[in-house]
């Protein structure tokens, strides 16, 4: 539970976030209703996660180095050589510290949004997809990806993390261990269901 309505969390974020990253994070909370809706989780919760997602964007590199070491949020030096990684777990910190948000399953939904998890909830996967198939997002792949996630959370959280190495090795870019870690969990996942069938 969020002790703050929508309003309240809207005209905090109006003041803290950039245009573009407000306008993402009302489309992102739009889309974790909807898939809430679908898979029997609460609307209101996923809508006002999904709304705080993003809550440490907008907070420079240094910053974000600074309060995740200060607090031992780092969990592998590539996360200071790509501090955005970080805005995950800053957030989930923050909106604790400053917001008083105490619901474990939101803190947890938030801190992992970015790279997953090994012990994904359903609101972990509905926030980490949401971000991902959002209308203002534009990605190859990314209707595909809408399509699975209305039909199945396992199945959308290993093409989107597919998706996420995929670009991280065209454009270059350093790969989190954590990134692999999870996919390959997910395609386990999915292996023992198609075994079980």
């Amino acid at each position: 539970m969020i002790h703050m309505n929508e309003n309240e969390i809207i005209k905090i974020l109006e003041r803290r976030l950039s245009e573009h990253r407000f306008r993402h994070s009302l489309a992102v909370a739009q889309a974790a209703k909807e898939l809430a809706e679908i898979f029997g989780e609460d609307p209101d919760l996923a809508y006002k996660t999904g709304l705080l997602h993003d809550y440490a964007k907008g907070i420079s590199a240094p910053d974000l180095i600074l309060i995740a070491s200060r607090n031992a949020l780092i969990e592998d030096e590539i996360e200071k050589k790509v501090p955005d990684l970080l805005h995950a777990p800053v957030g989930a910190y923050l909106l604790q510290a400053e917001l008083g948000v105490e619901d474990p399953t939101v803190l947890e939904a938030v801190k992992v949004h970015t790279m997953g998890s090994l012990t994904m909830s359903k609101l972990d996967k509905i926030i980490f997809l949401a971000d991902m198939i959002e209308p203002g997002r534009d990605y190859p792949g990314q209707q595909r990806l809408d399509c699975l996630a209305r039909r199945d959370l396992d199945q959308a959280m290993l093409f989107g993390l597919d998706a996420t190495i995929r670009y991280c090795l065209d454009q270059a870019r350093i790969l989190h261990p954590r990134t692999i870690m999870v996919r390959n969990h997910f395609l386990a996942i999915l292996k023992s269901k198609v075994s079980q069938e």
